[in-house]
């Protein structure tokens, strides 16, 4: 019993839970007290824990009492209580939304903070906001109100080129897809892309933006893995559209992805700090926030704004090399985050800091994209300015099914006799992203009419995706 080793689960029993303090406390316990008995070094232990101050002159337990002052000092927090009822918010096709995330959508309009919100035809459950919803704040951000993929959006080249592309040169179209796409897990890459994101000063600016440069590197000009894509279609726009092209039918370039490695350990580091200042009932600690006053608040900010070009960046990467590789000039470009958070005016004049977790910005005539699936339509949309929707529109179709559930309820097959039939080529994929996986589209967009005006189709012919 004497030689028993303390492990991790033993000390966060007691209420250590820094890395570094865990790792000093099994070093000391085994090279100074090796010949206690465990539990009289879990009491030893748990005594510097209740009064490091005591022992901050110790020989041999002084660098941990030391660690545990400094925790203590990072470590004040306030505890917030939920308001007993919901403030109100508007649902855009609540029918077609579950109970389970309409519940999450009323905690979130529970926080004290809550100023404003709504939820997109699109909304599905998600961690913290639910996927298609909206929050507004005053003075405060939320890491996981904006979600783990910072930036995440969407972009569409339009070529003046006929769609007979597809009929004469298909082959051209998915090698390019084939040799200029990068999905997944990319650590390294061969052929280092050079852009000026890469040099940006906010890189220096703290230690976690330093560490993650080289990230960044590895992974420009990539997209993740899941329901990011890149594929060409066709595009048919409308007369009067408000990019001011001809209407007709081009060749269509689209790409869904965000800000890879860097924002997610950013959105991580960031939600693990809120949680830690920021006590919220159990069932709500996602939605802890930083103010924007803090320092900490501030760093988030400057990172979530970095990682949001980092992404835009990557979609550009995706798009310059592929016009490259078909020898094409872009006609006219739309793109757009939805997974952001961004200073906004309101009506009455009141700034407030507008959370965007998988809904698409629309203000009045602002331009944006609407996917469906793999092998369903999407929209090119211009804002309608709604209010009540907090300019918002939705992101997509919204999942129907779990990626667990897809893969259960449906075969391979099923997947290539709705890919044939809707004329698409699908390099990748796999069941978790097949079409019946999502909400009709086409209803999605019948219950956002309000929200956004149509001014041109997207439809998929070659999709890349990341493999299952």
């Amino acid at each position: 019993m004497g030689k028993q080793k303390l492990r991790g689960k033993d000390l966060r029993k007691l209420g250590f839970y820094s890395d570094k303090g865990k790792s000093l406390a099994i070093n000391i316990m085994a090279t100074q007290y090796k010949y206690l008995k465990k539990t009289e070094k879990l009491e030893l232990l748990e005594n510097v824990l209740a009064k490091p101050e005591k022992y901050a002159d110790h020989e041999f337990l002084g660098p941990l009492a030391e660690e545990f002052m400094e925790v203590v000092k990072k470590e004040e927090f306030t505890a917030y209580k939920l308001k007993p009822e919901a403030k109100p918010y508007s649902v855009f096709g609540k029918k077609f939304i579950t109970q389970n995330a309409i519940h999450q959508m009323d905690l979130a309009m529970s926080i004290p903070i809550a100023k404003k919100g709504a939820m997109m035809p699109d909304a599905h459950v998600g961690y913290g906001l639910p996927i298609g919803g909206v929050l507004a704040t005053k003075n405060e951000v939320i890491p996981y109100a904006v979600g783990l993929d910072i930036g995440c959006r969407m972009a569409l080249t339009i070529f003046d080129v006929s769609t007979e592309i597809f009929k004469k040169q298909p082959h051209k179209l998915k090698m390019a897809l084939q040799d200029e796409t990068h999905f997944g897990l990319v650590k390294t890459r061969e052929g280092f892309t050079e852009h000026e994101i890469l040099e940006r000063s906010e890189f220096q600016e703290t230690e976690l933006l330093r560490k993650l440069r080289g990230k960044a590197i590895n992974q420009i000009g990539t997209s993740g893995g899941g329901n990011h894509f890149v594929e060409f279609g066709e595009v048919e726009l409308k007369r009067g559209n408000a990019m001011g092209v001809p209407a007709g039918t081009y060749l269509g370039l689209a790409s869904h992805s965000g800000s890879r490695g860097l924002g997610a350990t950013i959105a991580n580091y960031y939600k693990t700090i809120a949680m830690d200042v920021c006590r919220l009932p159990r069932g709500a600690q996602h939605l802890a926030w930083l103010d924007m006053d803090s320092s900490e608040g501030q760093e988030y900010w400057l990172s979530m704004n970095l990682a949001g070009d980092y992404a835009k960046a990557c979609h550009d990467v995706i798009h310059e090399k592929l016009a490259k590789a078909i020898g094409l000039k872009p006609l006219v470009k739309v793109e757009n985050h939805h997974n952001f958070a961004w200073k906004e005016l309101q009506p009455d004049g009141e700034e407030l800091i507008v959370h965007r977790k998988g809904a698409t910005p629309a203000k009045l005539g602002e331009l944006g994209i609407i996917p469906g699936s793999m092998a369903t339509s999407g929209y090119i949309v211009s804002g309608l300015g709604n209010e009540a929707s907090l300019n918002s529109a939705s992101h997509g179709a919204g999942r129907r099914f779990s990626r667990s559930k897809a893969k259960a309820s449906y075969t391979g097959s099923e997947l290539r006799k709705e890919l044939k039939k809707a004329k698409v080529t699908l390099i990748g994929g796999g069941l978790d992203e097949a079409p019946f996986a999502y909400k009709d589209i086409e209803q999605v967009m019948a219950n956002q009419t309000d929200l956004v005006k149509v001014e041109g189709r997207f439809i998929p012919r070659i999709v890349r995706m990341c493999k299952d």
